[in-house]
């Protein structure tokens, strides 16, 4: 209750120094519209943005998903394999030097302005964090239960899975947390560089009509989505460590 309290707070705050910008400033609403401009073109265009916002939340899910496997896939693998940690980790590194714009371009080149290019930049943004974030954990396995479980007979497989894997969960967990916050950009900036649909279209699109009300409409149903998603990972995951720990 206190937490929802916080955020009802904070939230009430940030309304009001927004009106307050836009009267003492003076702002025009195509430059900053005021906060009841924007409520009611939200309220009037419902339909229309959670149209667009059910594209977006669909790609970011899917992105997700996959960015979220295949990241814990790799980590393991690399945390396994001396050889693959030397030969992978730095493209890896290296791959982050390159902006995420530049390769958006090419992804709706090559999978097309529809759905699976959003899920590409979804996942390849948020691929690194949760490769890293799992890695790191289980490199920082205990060397004593490492110890022990050697005693007892654990070969390298029963290591891997049985101990440094459950150990390493939450690490796994912070990386999911991020993915939650990143998944969005990736999706929007596939839909700014190519799309139809989505709210980074929309956005694109009220922008480009000088309607700032609408395009400030769905950048908050984003913003709302993108603290939904990060709410669901962070309870999903503990709940999950919760219950791991039991």
């Amino acid at each position: 209750m206190s937490r929802l309290v916080t955020i009802a707070a904070s939230t009430a705050l940030a309304i009001v120094l927004w009106q307050a910008l836009v009267t003492l400033a003076g702002l025009p609403p195509f430059i900053l519209p005021g906060p009841g401009r924007v409520a009611e073109t939200l309220w009037a265009s419902r339909a229309l943005i959670a149209h667009h916002a059910t594209i977006t939340a669909a790609e970011v899910l899917i992105g997700l998903a996959l960015g979220a496997g295949l990241g814990g896939l790799s980590a393991i693998g690399l945390a396994a394999s001396p050889m693959a940690r030397r030969l992978i980790r730095p493209m890896m590194v290296f791959s982050q030097a390159i902006p995420v714009f530049a390769l958006a371009p090419i992804l709706t080149l090559w999978l097309g302005y529809g759905l699976w290019s959003k899920v590409a930049m979804a996942l390849l943004i948020i691929y690194f964090p949760v490769t890293s974030a799992f890695f790191d954990a289980l490199m920082r396995t205990p060397q004593h239960w490492l110890d022990l479980a050697r005693v007892m007979g654990a070969n390298r497989p029963r290591l891997m899975w049985h101990i440094r894997v459950p150990a390493a969960l939450p690490g796994f967990a912070s990386g999911l947390r991020l993915a939650a916050v990143y998944a969005p950009i990736g999706a929007i900036i596939g839909e700014w560089v190519g799309a139809s649909k989505g709210l980074g279209y929309l956005m694109l699109l009220a922008n480009g009509r000088a309607k700032i009300d609408l395009m400030f409409a769905a950048l908050i149903v984003l913003a709302i989505l993108t603290l939904l998603l990060h709410a669901g990972v962070d309870r999903g995951c503990r709940r999950w460590l919760d219950g791991g720990a039991a």
